[in-house]
Protein backbone atom coordinates (compact mmCIF):
# COMPACT_ATOMS: atom_id res chain seq x y z
CA UNK A 1 0.00 0.00 0.00
CA UNK A 2 1.33 3.42 -0.95
CA UNK A 3 2.24 6.01 1.63
CA UNK A 4 -0.33 8.81 1.82
CA UNK A 5 1.05 11.94 0.23
CA UNK A 6 -0.17 15.51 0.22
CA UNK A 7 -0.49 17.52 -2.98
CA UNK A 8 2.95 18.87 -3.83
CA UNK A 9 2.97 22.69 -3.77
CA UNK A 10 6.57 23.27 -2.73
CA UNK A 11 9.57 23.49 -5.02
CA UNK A 12 10.47 20.13 -6.63
CA UNK A 13 13.37 18.21 -5.04
CA UNK A 14 16.88 18.75 -6.37
CA UNK A 15 17.69 15.04 -6.29
CA UNK A 16 15.19 12.26 -6.98
CA UNK A 17 16.34 8.66 -6.59
CA UNK A 18 14.15 6.12 -8.37
CA UNK A 19 14.21 2.51 -7.28
CA UNK A 20 11.87 -0.44 -6.93
CA UNK A 21 10.84 -3.71 -8.54
CA UNK A 22 12.05 -4.64 -12.01
CA UNK A 23 9.26 -4.04 -14.53
CA UNK A 24 7.40 -1.58 -12.31
CA UNK A 25 7.92 1.46 -14.57
CA UNK A 26 11.27 2.98 -13.60
CA UNK A 27 12.34 3.53 -17.23
CA UNK A 28 9.00 5.17 -18.05
CA UNK A 29 9.42 7.38 -15.00
CA UNK A 30 12.77 8.61 -16.30
CA UNK A 31 11.11 9.91 -19.47
CA UNK A 32 8.67 11.93 -17.37
CA UNK A 33 11.52 13.48 -15.39
CA UNK A 34 13.33 14.31 -18.64
CA UNK A 35 10.21 16.24 -19.71
CA UNK A 36 10.42 18.09 -16.40
CA UNK A 37 13.99 19.12 -17.29
CA UNK A 38 15.73 16.91 -14.76
CA UNK A 39 19.22 15.68 -15.59
CA UNK A 40 18.56 11.93 -15.77
CA UNK A 41 20.88 8.95 -15.33
CA UNK A 42 19.65 5.38 -15.67
CA UNK A 43 21.28 2.61 -13.62
CA UNK A 44 23.88 4.80 -11.92
CA UNK A 45 26.37 2.64 -9.96
CA UNK A 46 25.83 3.19 -6.27
CA UNK A 47 29.57 3.68 -5.83
CA UNK A 48 29.28 6.77 -8.06
CA UNK A 49 26.44 8.39 -6.14
CA UNK A 50 28.54 10.61 -3.86
CA UNK A 51 30.73 11.71 -6.77
CA UNK A 52 27.65 12.61 -8.81
CA UNK A 53 26.16 14.47 -5.84
CA UNK A 54 28.98 17.03 -6.01
CA UNK A 55 27.47 18.31 -9.26
CA UNK A 56 24.36 19.35 -7.32
CA UNK A 57 26.27 21.24 -4.65
CA UNK A 58 27.17 24.92 -5.11
CA UNK A 59 30.80 25.81 -5.72
CA UNK A 60 32.68 28.82 -4.35
CA UNK A 61 30.72 31.08 -6.68
CA UNK A 62 27.41 29.60 -5.43
CA UNK A 63 26.82 27.96 -8.82
CA UNK A 64 25.77 24.34 -9.35
CA UNK A 65 26.71 22.28 -12.40
CA UNK A 66 23.29 20.60 -12.37
CA UNK A 67 20.14 22.22 -11.01
CA UNK A 68 18.15 19.02 -10.44
CA UNK A 69 18.66 15.35 -11.20
CA UNK A 70 16.74 12.07 -11.27
CA UNK A 71 18.68 8.81 -10.90
CA UNK A 72 17.62 5.19 -11.27
CA UNK A 73 19.50 2.98 -8.82
CA UNK A 74 18.15 -0.53 -8.35
CA UNK A 75 18.90 -4.10 -7.37
CA UNK A 76 20.97 -4.70 -10.51
CA UNK A 77 23.68 -2.70 -8.71
CA UNK A 78 25.82 -5.24 -6.82
CA UNK A 79 26.19 -3.20 -3.63
CA UNK A 80 22.65 -1.83 -3.62
CA UNK A 81 20.99 -3.82 -0.84
CA UNK A 82 23.89 -3.56 1.59
CA UNK A 83 25.00 0.02 0.99
CA UNK A 84 21.93 2.01 -0.13
CA UNK A 85 20.78 3.13 3.38
CA UNK A 86 24.28 4.40 4.26
CA UNK A 87 24.60 6.23 0.94
CA UNK A 88 21.31 8.04 1.60
CA UNK A 89 22.57 9.18 5.00
CA UNK A 90 25.76 10.54 3.42
CA UNK A 91 23.66 12.62 1.04
CA UNK A 92 21.55 13.97 3.87
CA UNK A 93 24.68 15.00 5.77
CA UNK A 94 25.57 17.05 2.69
CA UNK A 95 22.12 18.66 3.00
CA UNK A 96 21.00 17.37 -0.38
CA UNK A 97 17.83 15.77 1.02
CA UNK A 98 17.33 13.06 -1.64
CA UNK A 99 13.70 12.26 -2.46
CA UNK A 100 13.32 8.49 -2.93
CA UNK A 101 10.52 7.12 -5.11
CA UNK A 102 9.89 3.38 -4.87
CA UNK A 103 7.98 1.73 -7.74
CA UNK A 104 6.14 -1.54 -7.32
CA UNK A 105 3.35 -3.54 -8.95
CA UNK A 106 1.37 -6.69 -8.33
CA UNK A 107 2.86 -10.07 -9.19
CA UNK A 108 0.24 -10.45 -11.93
CA UNK A 109 1.07 -7.09 -13.52
CA UNK A 110 4.81 -7.77 -13.46
CA UNK A 111 4.33 -11.24 -14.93
CA UNK A 112 2.26 -9.78 -17.75
CA UNK A 113 4.81 -7.06 -18.53
CA UNK A 114 7.77 -9.44 -18.65
CA UNK A 115 5.79 -11.89 -20.75
CA UNK A 116 4.80 -9.16 -23.22
CA UNK A 117 8.32 -7.79 -23.60
CA UNK A 118 9.97 -11.24 -23.46
CA UNK A 119 12.78 -9.78 -21.38
CA UNK A 120 14.44 -11.93 -18.71
CA UNK A 121 13.90 -10.92 -15.11
CA UNK A 122 17.23 -9.93 -13.49
CA UNK A 123 16.53 -12.17 -10.49
CA UNK A 124 15.66 -15.24 -12.55
CA UNK A 125 17.87 -18.14 -11.50
CA UNK A 126 16.10 -20.78 -13.50
CA UNK A 127 13.14 -21.20 -11.15
CA UNK A 128 10.67 -19.31 -13.31
CA UNK A 129 9.37 -15.76 -13.63
CA UNK A 130 7.01 -15.71 -10.65
CA UNK A 131 9.72 -17.03 -8.31
CA UNK A 132 12.08 -14.31 -9.58
CA UNK A 133 9.50 -11.57 -8.97
CA UNK A 134 8.81 -12.76 -5.44
CA UNK A 135 12.50 -13.17 -4.67
CA UNK A 136 13.24 -9.60 -5.70
CA UNK A 137 10.23 -8.26 -3.78
CA UNK A 138 11.44 -10.02 -0.63
CA UNK A 139 14.98 -8.70 -1.08
CA UNK A 140 13.71 -5.11 -1.38
CA UNK A 141 11.57 -5.17 1.78
CA UNK A 142 14.31 -3.32 3.69
CA UNK A 143 14.61 -0.66 0.99
CA UNK A 144 10.89 0.07 0.58
CA UNK A 145 10.46 1.85 3.97
CA UNK A 146 13.21 4.32 3.01
CA UNK A 147 11.04 5.77 0.25
CA UNK A 148 9.43 9.20 0.49
CA UNK A 149 6.84 8.13 -2.07
CA UNK A 150 5.68 4.62 -3.03
CA UNK A 151 3.85 4.23 -6.33
CA UNK A 152 1.96 1.07 -7.27
CA UNK A 153 1.87 1.00 -11.07
CA UNK A 154 -0.33 -2.09 -11.43
CA UNK A 155 -3.20 -0.08 -12.92
CA UNK A 156 -1.07 2.51 -14.71
CA UNK A 157 0.00 2.69 -18.35
CA UNK A 158 2.91 4.83 -19.57
CA UNK A 159 0.60 7.82 -20.12
CA UNK A 160 -1.15 7.82 -16.76
CA UNK A 161 2.13 7.21 -14.94
CA UNK A 162 3.74 10.15 -16.70
CA UNK A 163 0.76 12.36 -15.85
CA UNK A 164 0.99 11.36 -12.19
CA UNK A 165 4.71 12.17 -11.98
CA UNK A 166 4.36 15.46 -13.83
CA UNK A 167 1.61 16.56 -11.45
CA UNK A 168 3.66 15.63 -8.38
CA UNK A 169 7.06 16.94 -9.43
CA UNK A 170 6.31 19.90 -11.66
CA UNK A 171 7.15 23.32 -10.25
CA UNK A 172 3.96 24.69 -11.81
CA UNK A 173 0.35 23.74 -11.36
CA UNK A 174 0.00 22.95 -15.06
CA UNK A 175 2.82 20.43 -15.23
CA UNK A 176 5.29 20.21 -18.06
CA UNK A 177 4.94 22.77 -20.88
CA UNK A 178 2.86 21.76 -23.90
CA UNK A 179 3.99 23.49 -27.07
CA UNK A 180 2.34 23.71 -30.47
CA UNK A 181 4.23 24.48 -33.65
CA UNK A 182 2.30 25.49 -36.75
CA UNK A 183 4.13 25.01 -40.04
CA UNK A 184 2.93 26.48 -43.33
CA UNK A 185 4.10 24.72 -46.49
CA UNK A 186 3.45 24.15 -50.17
CA UNK A 187 2.23 20.74 -51.28
CA UNK A 188 4.23 20.97 -54.51
CA UNK A 189 7.42 20.92 -52.43
CA UNK A 190 6.32 17.87 -50.45
CA UNK A 191 4.77 17.54 -47.03
CA UNK A 192 6.91 18.27 -43.94
CA UNK A 193 8.02 15.25 -41.97
CA UNK A 194 6.76 14.39 -38.49
CA UNK A 195 3.50 16.36 -38.62
CA UNK A 196 0.95 15.28 -36.04
CA UNK A 197 -1.95 17.02 -37.78
CA UNK A 198 -2.31 18.52 -41.25
CA UNK A 199 -4.91 20.88 -42.75
CA UNK A 200 -5.27 21.63 -46.46
CA UNK A 201 -6.35 25.16 -47.47
CA UNK A 202 -6.24 24.81 -51.26
CA UNK A 203 -10.01 25.33 -51.31
CA UNK A 204 -9.56 29.03 -50.41
CA UNK A 205 -9.24 31.89 -52.96
CA UNK A 206 -5.70 32.04 -54.31
CA UNK A 207 -3.88 35.43 -54.38
CA UNK A 208 -1.42 33.91 -56.87
CA UNK A 209 -3.91 34.67 -59.63
CA UNK A 210 -4.12 38.38 -58.74
CA UNK A 211 -1.26 40.10 -60.54
CA UNK A 212 -0.74 42.79 -57.88
CA UNK A 213 -0.55 40.14 -55.12
CA UNK A 214 1.28 37.29 -56.81
CA UNK A 215 4.78 38.25 -55.65
CA UNK A 216 3.86 39.16 -52.07
CA UNK A 217 4.18 36.87 -49.06
CA UNK A 218 1.25 35.61 -47.07
CA UNK A 219 2.16 37.86 -44.13
CA UNK A 220 1.83 41.01 -46.23
CA UNK A 221 -1.13 43.18 -45.14
CA UNK A 222 -2.45 43.25 -48.73
CA UNK A 223 -2.59 39.43 -48.83
CA UNK A 224 -4.22 39.32 -45.40
CA UNK A 225 -6.82 41.87 -46.43
CA UNK A 226 -7.57 40.07 -49.71
CA UNK A 227 -8.13 36.75 -47.97
CA UNK A 228 -10.16 38.12 -45.07
CA UNK A 229 -12.55 39.76 -47.52
CA UNK A 230 -13.73 36.22 -48.34
CA UNK A 231 -15.95 34.92 -45.54
CA UNK A 232 -14.93 31.29 -46.15
CA UNK A 233 -11.37 32.13 -45.11
CA UNK A 234 -12.23 33.34 -41.62
CA UNK A 235 -14.80 30.56 -41.20
CA UNK A 236 -12.18 27.97 -42.16
CA UNK A 237 -9.68 29.38 -39.69
CA UNK A 238 -12.23 29.51 -36.87
CA UNK A 239 -13.32 25.93 -37.50
CA UNK A 240 -9.68 24.78 -37.46
CA UNK A 241 -9.14 26.72 -34.23
CA UNK A 242 -12.23 25.25 -32.58
CA UNK A 243 -11.11 21.74 -33.50
CA UNK A 244 -7.60 22.31 -32.12
CA UNK A 245 -8.89 23.89 -28.91
CA UNK A 246 -10.89 20.71 -28.42
CA UNK A 247 -8.09 18.28 -29.34
CA UNK A 248 -4.99 19.84 -27.77
CA UNK A 249 -5.90 19.11 -24.14
CA UNK A 250 -6.31 15.44 -25.04
CA UNK A 251 -2.87 15.32 -26.65
CA UNK A 252 -1.38 16.88 -23.52
CA UNK A 253 -3.27 14.42 -21.34
CA UNK A 254 -1.78 11.53 -23.34
CA UNK A 255 1.71 12.75 -22.53
CA UNK A 256 2.75 14.75 -25.58
CA UNK A 257 4.89 17.77 -24.77
CA UNK A 258 5.05 18.97 -28.38
CA UNK A 259 2.56 18.93 -31.27
CA UNK A 260 3.25 19.89 -34.87
CA UNK A 261 0.40 21.15 -37.07
CA UNK A 262 0.84 21.60 -40.82
CA UNK A 263 -1.13 24.08 -42.96
CA UNK A 264 -0.68 23.40 -46.67
CA UNK A 265 -1.60 25.21 -49.86
CA UNK A 266 -0.24 24.77 -53.37
CA UNK A 267 2.98 26.80 -53.19
CA UNK A 268 3.21 27.67 -49.50
CA UNK A 269 3.52 31.43 -50.13
CA UNK A 270 0.06 32.91 -49.57
CA UNK A 271 -2.94 31.03 -48.16
CA UNK A 272 -1.13 28.64 -45.84
CA UNK A 273 1.00 31.47 -44.42
CA UNK A 274 -1.97 33.72 -43.68
CA UNK A 275 -4.01 30.87 -42.19
CA UNK A 276 -1.10 29.66 -40.03
CA UNK A 277 -0.54 33.15 -38.63
CA UNK A 278 -4.23 33.72 -37.93
CA UNK A 279 -4.64 30.28 -36.38
CA UNK A 280 -1.70 30.95 -34.07
CA UNK A 281 -3.31 34.23 -32.95
CA UNK A 282 -6.54 32.48 -32.01
CA UNK A 283 -4.76 29.70 -30.10
CA UNK A 284 -2.60 32.20 -28.21
CA UNK A 285 -5.78 34.01 -27.16
CA UNK A 286 -6.78 30.70 -25.55
CA UNK A 287 -3.43 30.59 -23.69
CA UNK A 288 -1.75 27.88 -25.77
CA UNK A 289 2.03 28.07 -26.24
CA UNK A 290 2.29 28.43 -30.04
CA UNK A 291 5.10 29.11 -32.50
CA UNK A 292 4.85 29.51 -36.29
CA UNK A 293 7.28 28.79 -39.11
CA UNK A 294 6.82 29.26 -42.86
CA UNK A 295 8.79 26.64 -44.76
CA UNK A 296 8.11 27.71 -48.35
CA UNK A 297 7.07 31.37 -48.21
CA UNK A 298 10.27 32.52 -49.92
CA UNK A 299 10.38 29.81 -52.60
Amino acid sequence: MSKPTESRKTAPPKLVIITGLSGSGMSSAMKAFEDLHYFCVDNLPLTMLQTFARLLLPNEEEVTAIEKAALVINIRERHFLADFPDELQKLKRKKLEPFVVFFEASDEALQRRFSETRRPHPADRGRGLLAAIRSESKALKKVRPLADLIIDTSEHNVHTLRQLLVEKFSSSANGTPFRVQIVSFGHKFGNPRDLDLMFDVRHLPNPFFVSSLKDLGGDDPKIVQFLREHKEVEETVERFADLLKYLLPFYKQEGKAYLSVGIGCTGGRHRSVMVANRLAELLKESKFDVSVSHRDMNN
